[in-house]
Formats: C-alpha cells, sequence, structure tokens
C-alpha cells in the first residue's frame, strides 16, 4: 500500500551522490517537495522522464517547489548519472538498507529489488498532497505533477 494523499509523508534520511545526509523533513519545512522514486539510473525511460524534470526545473522552482529522485542506486551510479545528464537536483540513494525508504512509501518491488515509479507532493506542513504510482515500464504523465504543484 502506497502513501496516500492526505496522509504525513514518512520521514527520512538518505545520503545524496555526494554522501552528504539530505533528511525530508528538512527540505519540507524551506519548501515544498517532490519525491520522485524511479526503477534505476541510466535506464531509458527513468533518463528521459528526469530530462523532462531537468529542462523544466526553473518551472518547479518558481513554484517553491524541490525535485527529489530516489532510487536504489549506488551514490557512486547516481552521481556519474547526474553528471553525465547535468541534473541539478537530488538524487539520493536508497541503496542499502535495501530500499527500506521505497518500502515506506509502498513503491519497492521487492521481487526485482527496485522502487517503481512513484510520485509524491509533499506540502511544507509534511502532508502529502499528490500521490501516484506507476507500474514498471509505465512511464508518468508529468502534466498531472503540474496540476497539483498549481494547486498548492
Amino acid at each position: 500500500m502506497s502513501v496516500e494523499v492526505g496522509s504525513k509523508a514518512p520521514d527520512f534520511t538518505l545520503n545524496d551522490y555526494n554522501k552528504q545526509p539530505v533528511t525530508l523533513s528538512e527540505q519540507y519545512s524551506a519548501r515544498n517537495v517532490l519525491l520522485v522514486f524511479y526503477p534505476f539510473a541510466f535506464s531509458g525511460t527513468c533518463t528521459g522522464e528526469l530530462c523532462q524534470v531537468r529542462d523544466e526545473l526553473a518551472s518547479y522552482t518558481d513554484n517553491n517547489v524541490q525535485v527529489i529522485g530516489v532510487s536504489v542506486d549506488t551514490p557512486f551510479s547516481l552521481k556519474a548519472w547526474a553528471e553525465q545528464q547535468g541534473y541539478q537536483f537530488p538524487l539520493l540513494s536508497d541503496f542499502w538498507p535495501h530500499g527500506d525508504v521505497a518500502k515506506l512509501y509502498g513503491v519497492f518491488v521487492e521481487a526485482a529489488g527496485l522502487a517503481t515509479r512513484g510520485t509524491f507532493l509533499i506540502d511544507t506542513t509534511g502532508t502529502v498532497r499528490y500521490a501516484e504510482v506507476n507500474a514498471p515500464g509505465e512511464a508518468r504523465d508529468q502534466d498531472a505533477w503540474k496540476k497539483a504543484i498549481a494547486a498548492l
């Protein structure tokens, strides 16, 4: 069962690709957070989705939204991917304990050892305002996120 709209977002601390800890509650105390779980760095659909976020990042930051990506990849692979693609937002490693944060949000696929495409918009009180979970291989409709952000 994934985290539902109206519920309190489960707090966590994960390392980013520079091995610096990032705590969700510290992020949403300053601005809204769009939490984007994805299966793997360097995969086609994930790269396409996050490149669209990269290219439209101003539309998020202009609306007081911090985008944060989360996958079960190691910080090393996330850093290489971020550098290759020019991502200017945090990518967090849910590598170990493997998928623990994805499990908190109900988006971990145990049999495959990955996080599926879960998207959660969290407001500055820590309340989930938008939640969507897509099946593996199913790309997200980013217009739905933008409508939720506009409604904040």
